[in-house]
């Protein structure tokens, strides 16, 4: 039977390149309780949040965190899979059902942001001067605007179709693209096609200075991005190693994280990329 790093690389490797993947089996060979899999949204990847907080955790703990970063819908099957410890992911009807099913023993949402559409400041669909997202994709697909969908069942993606869904359109055509990719990748292959696409606002700030993109709606409740910590269920594998996630768990949740996360961005863009839950 495959190990479970074997069943990792082959479920990532869409996600990462050859040489990445090679990093990640060497320095996993001997995998021990010291080694954390962590499966995450690419937006906590994107944004940077996670190059400030796994460091700090490591330092802490002694743990090592090997982080796959896709889209949440493949985090969850990761996590169903005892393919990995620990999720920070933001898909929340689905993470309930993940739940229901047994997969995960603990689970807390503690932050969140939001998501807003962007696309050319020339906006060939006129949504600017929109408040309801639903709203803006109709004109999006009325006017065969081109608009570039994730199409990788994320978190962001679970949200577009559910919009498309209340919008009762189904997206087909030259128009509708889908791009396969993370967030970050997405919003770059927007900006050169001048498409409209759904973003999580922390990542499209992250790469803001390197687009031409504008946000063009935003503040729709429907467009509220809220994260979870999820802890594996330990009797999906006997290589899930719970104490380490736990730890991460725990730190995730722990007073000076959250005041690390309530002061991430800050500095840079005047505002946070993400904001903590009231409890």
């Amino acid at each position: 039977m495959a190990s479970r790093l074997t069943r990792v690389c082959a479920f990532v490797f869409a996600f990462f390149s050859i040489s990445q993947l090679d990093r990640l089996a060497a320095s996993n060979q001997a995998a021990t309780g010291k080694v954390l899999i962590l499966a995450t949204t690419t937006s906590t990847q994107d944004s940077g949040l996670l190059d400030l907080l796994v460091p700090v955790f490591q330092t802490k703990t002694g743990y090592e965190v090997k982080t796959i970063a896709v889209g949440t819908g493949q985090a969850l099957t990761m996590g169903r899979r005892g393919d990995a410890d620990v999720l920070l992911v933001h898909a929340p009807a689905e993470e309930e059902k993940f739940m229901a099913a047994g997969h995960g023993i603990k689970r807390r949402q503690f932050m969140y942001n939001d998501f807003v559409l962007v696309g050319s400041a020339a906006d060939p669909a006129k949504i600017s001067k929109l408040r309801s997202a639903v709203e803006a994709l109709r004109k999006i697909a009325d006017s065969q605007s081109l608009f570039l969908s994730r199409g990788d069942n994320s978190g962001t993606h679970i949200l577009e179709k559910q919009l498309w869904m209340e919008a009762t359109i189904q997206p087909a055509g030259r128009w509708y693209q889908q791009s396969g990719q993370g967030m970050g990748q997405t919003l770059i292959i927007a900006a050169e096609k001048n498409a409209y696409t759904l973003t999580d606002r922390a990542t499209y700030l992250k790469l803001q200075k390197r687009l031409d993109l504008s946000v063009l709606l935003e503040g729709d409740p429907k467009l509220l991005n809220i994260y979870s910590v999820i802890q594996i269920n330990p009797l999906k594998s006997p290589n899930i190693n719970a104490a380490g996630a736990q730890a991460f768990f725990d730190f995730m949740l722990s007073p000076k994280t959250l005041e690390i996360i309530k002061a991430f961005g800050v500095e840079e863009y005047g505002q946070p990329l993400f904001r903590l839950l009231k409890k």
